[in-house]
């Protein structure tokens, strides 16, 4: 099966073992892996502040990078939805819409690709220690991937998962909220910090770089003890 590897701004600027990690664990399920060296940002920050004309370059730009591949997957269900919008940004457009449409068809998650399409629960990680999940609005409430991750964690060996306290709530990221709004977006991300220390948590897991930055960097201010993973770096961990 070949999958086309969406490396999303994040992940390729400051998460990059993100990347090796979901390159690595797609290679060991039996998937060919490529990377399109035309891509760029799916243009989300601009589009969600607005500037829906003045995105649209980069929208066009990711179409055709992505326009050969078979599958489309992304360690973000963030950005795997902004290509799901696509059809409808391009609505209209004789020349864009059903090229849109096709991106978005075939474009998934990390965890739901692994859980829908690859049809695998238990991808042989082991990770000793206790861990929390975080799971990041875009992908639950848009995307709609809400059990392939807690799916994998629970086949993780030596992986004991506890349930985080008020787990819908926003950690205060939101894209550009958090640096227009950066007072609200830090008692927030302080909330979730605290909920994430009351289950007494070695690990906070997430599969969007964004959340686990703004929470990762308050844990870090506030000399927390708590590592934070990305979902495909503990999908990949191997004894």
């Amino acid at each position: 099966m070949k999958v086309s590897l969406f490396i999303t701004c994040l992940v390729d600027m400051f998460k990059t073992n993100v990347g090796k990690s979901m390159v690595q664990l797609l290679e060991r399920l039996g998937c060919e892996v490529d990377f399109p060296e035309d891509q760029v940002c799916c243009g989300q920050p601009s589009y969600n502040s607005g500037y829906v004309d003045a995105t649209k370059p980069a929208m066009k730009k990711m179409i055709i990078a992505f326009q050969d591949s078979d599958y489309v997957v992304a360690p973000s269900g963030s950005c795997a939805f902004m290509f799901k919008e696509y059809p409808k940004i391009f609505a209209g457009d004789p020349e864009w819409e059903e090229k849109a449409r096709n991106l978005a068809d075939k474009t998934y998650e990390l965890t739901q690709f692994i859980v829908e399409v690859l049809k695998v629960e238990d991808v042989g990680a082991c990770l000793n220690g206790k861990a929390t999940y975080h799971p990041s609005c875009h992908m639950t409430r848009l995307l709609g991937v809400k059990d392939a991750p807690m799916k994998l964690l629970k086949q993780v060996k030596g992986l004991e998962v506890n349930p985080l306290p008020n787990a819908s709530n926003c950690c205060g990221f939101g894209g550009t909220f958090s640096v227009k709004m950066g007072p609200i977006s830090e008692q927030m991300v302080d909330e979730k910090v605290q909920h994430v220390e009351e289950t007494g948590s070695d690990y906070l897991i997430g599969a969007d770089c964004g959340c686990l930055m703004n929470i990762g960097g308050r844990i870090d201010r506030k000399g927390k003890p708590i590592r934070v993973l990305h979902i495909a770096e503990v999908l990949n961990h191997q004894a």
